[in-house]
């Protein structure tokens, strides 16, 4: 015999209606309420009927995940997408709450997918995982009032945009200050991506840091087009670099194979430092020094951010910044005098 709201209500001591709200995350619960109704239901091995709720509602009870467009091999193995992914996913399942996934490998395309999503209800919001210049997906959010959160920066309508971020040029200041306070000089800025907000704002940090200690900032090199690489070797002879900030985990192992490559040796020759600790950090020598992002926090306060939009609370105007941890490994060593 099915176990019904009903039941769960009589053995909790409270209305069908309040046990509804909980199943509900309605914010007019009180916590000790929910934990009280949520341990009948799970004495009871009650399960709420999603499907024909949402039917009711003509809504979904599950969260759409946007990843930026993942137009290259490199980017689709960046662990980061995979951690962001199961960080949502986890705090969604602990409300309750599914996640689906949108992805392809233009923005054209990625479009496209959400605003089937969308006109389809197979989601109740949406939550970013990247902030794109220009980008279409926000502006299709944003002109069809559809609830969403951003993780990163957005570019423009800051005083609407709801959105969790680490202090990326912060990240960056202290990447390249980290070099600095290593007797470092000539450092380069080096990415894969200059379109993406995490790119401003990590180059912007690394520019104030070499300002504030009066050394000369090089213009950022991106290495994007096959021809990037053969430049690259040019530009590590004519600076005289002896230490590189990198984008992120993924990229810096491929600057490591370059930088091997052009006859040089990490950390002997030049030091390294980068962003993320992905997995990869560790799983090739030497380890890569760099700056942990926190991607579960990131996920979870995104999840707790669109939960309370999709509750009706008013949030406009939302930043919440999580912070970061420099994790020393193989990969800088001090300037030789």
């Amino acid at each position: 015999m099915a176990i019904t709201v009903k039941d769960v209500a009589k053995k909790a001591g409270v209305a069908t209606s309040t046990v509804s709200r909980v199943v509900n995350n309605h914010p007019s619960i009180s916590e000790a309420t929910k934990k009280k109704v949520q341990k009948v239901m799970d004495e009871l091995g009650y399960v709420p009927n999603i499907a024909a709720r949402n039917l009711g509602k003509r809504t979904s009870n599950a969260i759409g995940i946007i990843l930026p467009p993942l137009n290259s091999k490199e980017r689709m193995a960046n662990p980061f997408f995979l951690e962001i992914i199961e960080a949502i996913t986890d705090k969604a399942r602990s409300n309750n709450m599914t996640t689906a996934v949108a992805v392809a490998k233009t923005l054209d395309d990625l479009l496209e997918d959400v605003k089937v999503m969308h006109t389809q209800k197979q989601v109740s919001g949406f939550i970013l995982a990247y902030a794109h210049q220009g980008d279409p997906v926000i502006k299709y959010l944003t002109d069809n009032d559809i609830p969403f959160t951003l993780i990163g920066q957005p570019y423009t309508q800051h005083e609407s945009v709801n959105y969790i971020d680490n202090d990326n040029q912060l990240l960056g200041q202290h990447a390249t200050e980290y070099l600095i306070n290593k007797g470092h000089k000539n450092i380069l800025f080096v990415t894969n991506s200059i379109k993406e907000g995490i790119y401003f704002e990590r180059y912007f940090g690394y520019q104030k840091a070499m300002i504030i200690h009066q050394l000369n900032p090089y213009e950022s090199v991106s290495i994007i087009e096959h021809t990037d690489y053969a430049d690259f070797e040019d530009t590590l002879m004519t600076t005289k670099a002896t230490a590189i900030v990198v984008i992120d985990d993924i990229f810096a192992l491929r600057i490591m194979q370059l930088i091997e490559m052009y006859g040089y040796r990490v950390p002997d020759d030049i030091s390294i430092i980068t962003f993320n600790n992905s997995v990869l950090s560790t799983l090739t020598h030497p380890y890569l020094t760099t700056i942990d992002i926190d991607v579960a926090q990131l996920g979870h306060a995104a999840v707790n951010m669109l939960i309370r939009h999709l509750n009706g609370e008013h949030i406009s105007n939302t930043k919440i910044v999580v912070p970061h941890e420099l994790v020393e490994r193989e990969t800088v060593i001090p300037i030789k005098k």
